[in-house]
């Protein structure tokens, strides 16, 4: 490989199962696999390390539980990431990449006071924040990164159209050795494990968030109760950094109203942060993927719904639109709750989900981790501390 192994440093946001994190860990395993050494970072508050085992270098960034607003939170942790670095040893790496807007940051002082030269930047995605620091952070996190990459073209248009930076576009990936299609001994246990019933059993990612779009879900989940009165609503993951409190409270206002009762083995199952090796199983005992997101939201586990045959019902948008043909998914106005009602009803047919269960594996076959972490190697080679001392002499 051109100029030798490099030395990647990779910071994630979190040491939890989130879409960026999930990426981090798989793209630090593949760039691995390719001669690389790549070591994934993350502020860790839990001190329970990463939420599942990887085959690259980890290191959790000692991190410390803390109370008040987003803003609060996002500074202790940019700051616990500059005390992690904040020696030349600490720094011997050949390339940087942030995966978040905390590591940018940090990155952007280390970058000042001479101790990394320059670093990669993925952006996941943009938010809209109230807060002027949070917004503040998010733009110095873009601005200061030496070369900027996106999962998707939907976030590459929006970086060049608002802040008038370049962006490429590595894409996600899915790991088909552990996300398979043919049912395991200790799928069975998960189904007793939270009440999974006779079905059908709708899988939402992410927990109860606004671009995720929970509330779009739950209408959509009433309106298929009605002929489908056994049907269930398991919603895995949430674990973001930042305050989503309130439109959480929306979304159990309208399970109220909606007369959909919360808790193991009833109509809607919010089973939090899961096992990593229970998730191959619980998309395989899901009957559909419900990911009609109003921003972003084609992260890995669309892909890994697919590679386990797992019928998706997703946004009519990008980044949906960017990788999906209409024969590969269900794909809706996701601001329409009636039609994504109907798009679960018709994910439910016996001919329509074979389909998609065959037309999901051929997606998935695509979207290899080793091609997307190669992707990467442009980037890392132009922000390389061998290529940048170069041109500095």
């Amino acid at each position: 490989m051109a100029g030798g192994p490099l030395r990647i440093a990779i910071l994630a946001t979190s040491t939890s199962p989130r879409g960026s994190v999930a990426h981090a860990l798989a793209v630090g395993e593949a760039l691995c696999d390719l001669g690389h050494e790549a070591v994934v970072h993350a502020p860790d508050p839990t001190g329970r390390g990463f939420y599942r085992d990887a085959r690259c270098p980890v290191v959790s960034v000692a991190a410390r539980p803390v109370g008040g607003s987003t803003a609060d939170l996002v500074r202790a942790r940019i700051e616990e990431t500059l005390r992690h670095f904040a020696t030349p040893a600490a720094c011997d790496f050949d390339v940087f990449h942030a995966q978040c807007g905390i590591g940018g940051n940090a990155l952007a002082t280390l970058s000042r006071r001479r101790l990394v030269h320059g670093f990669v930047r993925t952006v996941h995605d943009l938010e809209t924040f109230a807060d002027p620091q949070l917004a503040y952070w998010q733009d110095r996190a873009i601005y200061d990164a030496n070369r900027l990459l996106c999962v998707g073209r939907a976030a590459a248009e929006a970086l060049a159209r608002d802040h008038g930076v370049a962006a490429q576009v590595v894409g996600n990936g899915v790991d088909q050795t552990l996300f398979r299609p043919e049912p395991a001994p200790g799928d069975a246990a998960l189904r007793l494990r939270w009440g999974l019933g006779a079905g059908p059993v709708v899988l939402c990612l992410g927990g109860f968030e606004e671009r995720r779009n929970a509330l779009g879900v739950i209408e959509a989940f009433r309106c298929l109760r009605r002929d489908r009165p056994q049907a269930q609503l398991l919603v895995v993951g949430g674990g973001s950094i930042l305050d989503h409190s309130g439109y959480q409270a929306r979304c159990r206002a309208a399970l109220d109203r909606a007369g959909l009762d919360v808790g193991i083995g009833r109509a809607v199952i919010q089973a939090g942060l899961v096992p990593q090796d229970a998730m191959p199983g619980l998309y395989r005992l899901a009957d559909l993927l419900a990911a009609p997101a109003l921003r972003g939201g084609f992260g890995p586990g669309v892909l890994e719904a697919m590679a386990c045959g797992t019928p998706v019902v997703g946004a009519a948008r990008a980044p949906f639109t960017e990788v999906l043909a209409p024969t590969d998914a269900l794909l809706v106005d996701p601001e329409d709750a009636g039609a994504l009602a109907d798009a679960f009803r018709a994910a439910l047919a016996p001919a329509a989900a074979a389909r998609l269960a065959a037309a999901g594996r051929r997606v998935a076959a695509r979207h290899g981790w080793a091609a997307c972490a190669s992707r990467h190697l442009g980037a890392y080679q132009s922000c390389s501390r061998r290529n940048r001392a170069t041109a500095d002499a």
